[in-house]
Protein backbone atom coordinates (compact mmCIF):
# COMPACT_ATOMS: atom_id res chain seq x y z
CA UNK A 1 0.00 0.00 0.00
CA UNK A 2 1.45 3.50 -0.92
CA UNK A 3 0.31 6.45 1.86
CA UNK A 4 0.85 9.79 1.28
CA UNK A 5 0.47 12.01 4.45
CA UNK A 6 -0.18 15.91 4.65
CA UNK A 7 -0.52 17.69 7.36
CA UNK A 8 -2.35 21.49 8.24
CA UNK A 9 -1.77 23.25 10.62
CA UNK A 10 0.57 21.02 12.67
CA UNK A 11 3.78 18.93 12.61
CA UNK A 12 4.25 15.58 11.42
CA UNK A 13 6.08 13.62 14.06
CA UNK A 14 7.39 10.01 14.10
CA UNK A 15 5.27 8.77 17.01
CA UNK A 16 1.74 10.42 13.89
CA UNK A 17 3.40 9.34 10.88
CA UNK A 18 3.68 5.89 12.33
CA UNK A 19 0.46 5.77 13.87
CA UNK A 20 -0.99 7.17 10.92
CA UNK A 21 0.84 4.39 8.44
CA UNK A 22 -0.10 1.41 11.02
CA UNK A 23 -3.86 2.04 10.95
CA UNK A 24 -4.68 2.61 7.22
CA UNK A 25 -2.48 -0.24 6.25
CA UNK A 26 -5.11 -2.51 8.47
CA UNK A 27 -7.26 -1.21 6.15
CA UNK A 28 -5.83 -2.93 3.60
CA UNK A 29 -7.15 -6.54 4.07
CA UNK A 30 -10.40 -5.13 3.38
CA UNK A 31 -9.73 -4.39 -0.24
CA UNK A 32 -8.80 -6.22 -2.96
CA UNK A 33 -6.59 -5.04 -5.88
CA UNK A 34 -6.49 -6.43 -8.98
CA UNK A 35 -3.15 -8.55 -8.81
CA UNK A 36 -0.35 -5.51 -10.02
CA UNK A 37 -2.44 -2.62 -8.99
CA UNK A 38 -1.30 -1.05 -5.66
CA UNK A 39 -3.60 0.36 -2.95
CA UNK A 40 -3.29 4.54 -2.92
CA UNK A 41 -3.98 6.53 0.34
CA UNK A 42 -3.90 9.85 0.74
CA UNK A 43 -4.00 11.07 4.17
CA UNK A 44 -4.70 14.57 5.27
CA UNK A 45 -4.49 15.19 9.04
CA UNK A 46 -4.38 18.86 10.49
CA UNK A 47 -6.02 21.26 12.83
CA UNK A 48 -8.97 23.24 12.10
CA UNK A 49 -9.20 26.74 13.22
CA UNK A 50 -13.39 26.42 13.76
CA UNK A 51 -14.32 29.61 15.82
CA UNK A 52 -17.61 27.86 17.26
CA UNK A 53 -15.78 25.46 19.15
CA UNK A 54 -13.41 26.35 22.07
CA UNK A 55 -10.10 24.39 22.14
CA UNK A 56 -8.22 22.45 19.58
CA UNK A 57 -10.45 20.33 16.94
CA UNK A 58 -8.46 17.69 14.67
CA UNK A 59 -9.10 16.48 11.65
CA UNK A 60 -8.59 13.70 9.50
CA UNK A 61 -9.15 12.92 6.00
CA UNK A 62 -8.41 9.73 3.92
CA UNK A 63 -9.09 8.79 0.23
CA UNK A 64 -8.19 5.71 -0.93
CA UNK A 65 -8.17 4.41 -4.51
CA UNK A 66 -8.20 0.89 -5.51
CA UNK A 67 -10.14 -0.85 -8.78
CA UNK A 68 -11.04 2.61 -10.24
CA UNK A 69 -12.78 3.53 -7.48
CA UNK A 70 -12.33 6.23 -4.71
CA UNK A 71 -13.20 5.74 -1.26
CA UNK A 72 -13.06 9.16 1.43
CA UNK A 73 -13.50 9.13 4.56
CA UNK A 74 -13.42 12.48 6.96
CA UNK A 75 -13.30 12.90 11.10
CA UNK A 76 -13.36 15.90 12.95
CA UNK A 77 -12.34 15.27 16.95
CA UNK A 78 -10.64 16.53 20.15
CA UNK A 79 -7.96 14.58 19.88
CA UNK A 80 -5.45 13.43 16.55
CA UNK A 81 -5.54 10.12 17.33
CA UNK A 82 -9.05 9.77 17.91
CA UNK A 83 -10.08 11.04 14.57
CA UNK A 84 -7.31 8.77 13.19
CA UNK A 85 -9.19 5.79 14.45
CA UNK A 86 -12.33 7.43 13.81
CA UNK A 87 -11.75 7.79 10.11
CA UNK A 88 -10.49 4.31 9.51
CA UNK A 89 -13.26 2.63 10.91
CA UNK A 90 -15.38 5.03 8.95
CA UNK A 91 -13.59 4.17 5.77
CA UNK A 92 -13.97 0.25 6.77
CA UNK A 93 -17.71 1.02 6.73
CA UNK A 94 -17.42 2.40 3.36
CA UNK A 95 -15.87 -0.34 1.49
CA UNK A 96 -17.70 -3.03 3.18
CA UNK A 97 -20.83 -1.55 2.00
CA UNK A 98 -20.00 -1.14 -1.51
CA UNK A 99 -18.74 -4.28 -1.39
CA UNK A 100 -22.38 -5.81 -0.03
CA UNK A 101 -24.29 -3.90 -2.62
CA UNK A 102 -21.98 -5.43 -5.14
CA UNK A 103 -22.40 -8.76 -3.91
CA UNK A 104 -25.89 -8.34 -3.38
CA UNK A 105 -26.10 -7.70 -7.29
CA UNK A 106 -24.50 -10.21 -8.55
CA UNK A 107 -26.70 -12.61 -6.39
CA UNK A 108 -29.68 -10.98 -7.71
CA UNK A 109 -28.58 -11.22 -11.40
CA UNK A 110 -27.78 -14.91 -10.96
CA UNK A 111 -30.87 -15.77 -9.23
CA UNK A 112 -32.68 -13.89 -12.18
CA UNK A 113 -31.03 -16.04 -15.04
CA UNK A 114 -31.63 -19.32 -12.97
CA UNK A 115 -35.26 -18.34 -12.97
CA UNK A 116 -35.29 -18.14 -16.86
CA UNK A 117 -33.52 -21.31 -17.29
CA UNK A 118 -35.43 -22.84 -15.17
CA UNK A 119 -39.01 -21.28 -16.33
CA UNK A 120 -38.07 -20.03 -19.61
CA UNK A 121 -38.86 -16.44 -18.50
CA UNK A 122 -37.52 -13.64 -16.22
CA UNK A 123 -40.00 -12.40 -13.77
Amino acid sequence: MQIKIKATNIEITDAISAYVEEKIESVEKFVVPHQKEEVIADIEIGKTTNHHNSGDVFRAEVMVRVRGKQFRAVSQKDDLYAAIDDVRNELIREINSVKGKERTLVRRGAGMIKDLLRFGRAK
